[in-house]
């Protein structure tokens, strides 16, 4: 082989043992993502919709288990788990109701560089504080999304914990139990990926003249084993490859909705007028072909907006007018701490202190419980409910 293509190669496996370092350095001492993020009592109670009174109550009566003190005599504040808690105590869990069809929720746009993965994972981590049970699905072999989760997808995920003993030519599982991982956040578990799942692709490609048959089945196949692995969560979030392959077609026809993100840019927004366009006649065709697609919801997310650049003001305004109230509102802001969140495989909902200035951290934290709580009510109302009455508003009715 030509000693030029050969440092192809020697690049990868350099920067997947980079990757290994940087993880290792992120979550000392044991290499495993650990979530140390604490909530004290005036925002655990706000996350509620009660006061701090009823949760000093509870905690005297002995109904929830006081929070332990610091050395100086300061609360620490909640973990997550002890919300999950207090949620089931206070009787303010948001789960929903048996009978209504979980959240399957498609992240998609062909577009790269939009912040699909990122997206994801926020709003993954977004429903999680929310208090919701939440399933992460990364079907994209570039798992970018289980970087983000902690995992090495070179060192830590063997193909056998992905997607591809389940869709592959020669299935080895019937159902998808087998690849559920626990991740730091007690409430939200994940399907890895790892850069073998494309060996699905290849697969299916070579299934020869019996191919739309074969594609056909793994279709609903998916479809089937999300459904069921859905019963246990109230929201499923897929990420897929961002290309229109065998797997992102079986991914859209196995979601109940869609979130496209897109950048506020000319090229971004060109890109998904085609990527729309694409998917209108590939479900045109699906649905000729007998397989269904049924979505609850179709929403447009504009991300990486910096309301500082005229460009993107431009910009935003042609999306506006181009997809009207499919185009949710309010955007996610272009945040340095977004960034540097992520430099640390984390979220800004891990994140125990600001990284940057606390007014740069509380903005963008702000923004991103706006963004992602369009999306919330968009579940909620496929639920045929909208967001819990809080004290506060039920004291001020009366």
């Amino acid at each position: 082989m030509n000693a030029v293509v050969d440092q192809i190669g020697d690049l990868a496996e350099a920067g997947e043992k980079m990757v290994e370092r940087l993880r290792r350095k992120a979550f000392l001492p044991d290499s495993r993502k650990e979530l140390n993020v604490r909530f004290g009592i005036a925002e655990a109670a706000q996350l509620l919709g009660c006061s701090t009174n009823r949760i000093r109550m509870a905690e005297d009566d002995g109904r929830l288990p006081p929070a332990p003190p610091t050395e100086n005599g300061r609360r620490p504040g909640y973990t997550v788990e002890e919300l999950l808690n207090m949620r089931q105590v206070l009787g303010a869990s948001p789960e929903r109701a048996p009978l209504d069809v979980p959240a399957i929720i498609a992240v998609q746009n062909f577009k790269g560089g939009v912040g699909k993965s990122t997206v994801t994972t926020h709003l993954a981590h977004y429903f999680a504080v929310q208090g919701y049970r939440v399933l992460v699905v990364d079907c994209d072999s570039q798992a970018t999304t289980t970087t983000l989760f902690g995992f090495n997808p070179h060192f830590n995920i063997q193909r056998e914990e992905t997607l591809y003993p389940y869709l592959s030519i020669d299935p080895t599982q019937v159902d998808l139990l087998y690849a559920v991982k626990h991740t730091a956040w007690p409430n939200v578990d994940l399907i890895p990926s790892n850069l073998e799942l494309f060996d699905v692709e290849y697969e299916l490609a070579a299934a020869g003249s019996d191919g739309g048959s074969v594609l056909a089945a793994r279709f609903r196949k998916l479809k089937q084993g999300l459904m069921d692995l859905a019963r246990h969560y109230d929201v499923v979030l897929l990420d897929p490859p961002p290309a229109l392959g065998t797997i992102s077609l079986a991914v859209m026809q196995a979601a109940n909705a869609l979130l496209v993100p897109l950048a506020a840019t000319t090229p971004d927004f060109c890109s998904t007028v085609q990527f729309l366009s694409m998917m209108d006649q590939v479900i045109n065709q699906l649905q000729t072909a007998g397989i269904e697609v049924d979505y609850q919801f179709v929403r447009l997310l504009c991300s990486k907006f910096d309301s500082n650049d005229p460009s993107h003001s431009m910009v935003r305004a042609i999306m506006e007018q181009s997809f009207g109230p499919a185009l949710l509102p309010i955007p996610i802001l272009d945040s340095a701490e977004i960034s540097h969140a992520a430099l640390r495989m984390m979220t800004v909902y891990e994140l125990e202190k600001p990284i940057g200035t606390p007014r740069t951290h509380k903005r963008c934290r702000a923004n991103l419980d706006e963004a992602m709580a369009q999306i919330e009510a968009l579940v909620r109302q496929g639920w045929g409910r909208v967001a819990p009455a809080r004290e506060e508003d039920i004291v001020n009715a009366a």
